[in-house]
């Protein structure tokens, strides 16, 4: 029996975190404008109530911090306030869960990498962040591992969902709009379906809340296998019933953007099968499931 509060509850992984609520599981969702992680006062009610509310029930308290800044180009512009929400919000959360017994999972990207490997990432590999967005969010996972909370960091990539601006709403959209699409197709990642993410880390809240956390701390949780944007669009084209020949590759050169990408940003998901937790399945099986729902 689990009484979870999901700060940044508005955003894809928030909603579908909430969606998943049953009997035994009772989630509360607040957005970031009911909820904001860069305020400690706020942050001491919520988890205060959480903990009060949950005892109460006879249900064990945890959180699970949804919240972030990430417009990753804007980040450029604007990394005092990334790094506020990204860095001193799970630092915020950290004490307040530690000062009352809750433990506390925080969703990290695997923009930390430099991207600049050529196979997947390992937990404790050398973190290298080309830009503003995966400064704030590395920084966030130093607070949360000097904290002394007892805390978990799970690293993901390439969310999408029902909700909120991503890659795959885009492309269905751009499918209507244009005959032929220009995608990159020299970086490499794992697309992460926000409702498997989210059952993933309610897996973990309740192995968490059992006393059954895992030894380690940082562990990766995408979709299964890996794909280029490119990939990734050409299988959107297909789930739609569109030709995916109507995606051209590119090179990220021909787009530039403010914030640099990483190139090769897959996650080994050793980490979360060594820790007894469900792997997610293959991203093609989960674009399917997507697009049937």
């Amino acid at each position: 029996m689990l009484s979870i509060l999901v700060p940044g509850g508005s955003g894809q992984l928030g909603r579908d975190l909430a969606a998943q609520a049953t009997d035994s599981i009772d989630v509360t969702a607040p957005s970031s404008s009911e909820l904001d992680v860069r305020d400690t006062g706020q942050v001491v009610a919520a988890v205060t109530e959480l903990a009060d509310r949950a005892r109460a029930a006879g249900r064990s308290p945890v959180v699970i911090n949804a919240a972030a800044y990430t417009a990753v180009d804007a980040a450029e512009t604007d990394e005092e306030r990334a790094f506020a929400v990204n860095a001193d919000g799970p630092r915020v959360l950290a004490a307040a869960c530690s000062s009352r017994g809750v433990p506390l999972i925080h969703v990290s990207t695997d923009y930390v990498f430099a991207g600049d490997a050529t196979s997947p990432y390992e937990t404790g590999d050398l973190l290298g962040p080309l830009n503003a967005y995966g400064r704030t969010k590395a920084a966030g996972e130093d607070a949360l591992l000097g904290s002394g909370a007892r805390s978990w960091i799970v690293r993901t990539s390439w969310v999408y969902g029902k909700t909120g601006s991503n890659f795959v709403e885009t492309m269905a959209r751009l499918e209507k709009e244009r005959d032929e699409l220009s995608v990159v197709d020299d970086q490499t990642g794992s697309p992460t379906w926000s409702r498997d993410l989210a059952a993933g880390l309610l897996e973990l809240a309740g192995r968490v809340a059992a006393g059954d956390g895992p030894s380690q701390r940082v562990l990766h949780c995408t979709g299964g296998g890996s794909t280029t944007w490119c990939g990734f669009a050409k299988a959107i084209f297909a789930e739609l019933g569109a030709d995916p020949a109507r995606v051209k590759p590119c090179a990220t050169a021909e787009f530039p953007r403010p914030a640099a990408r990483p190139a090769y940003g897959v996650l080994s998901n050793a980490s979360w099968r060594e820790a007894g937790l469900t792997p997610l399945r293959g991203w093609p099986e989960a674009l399917k499931a997507y697009f049937a729902s």
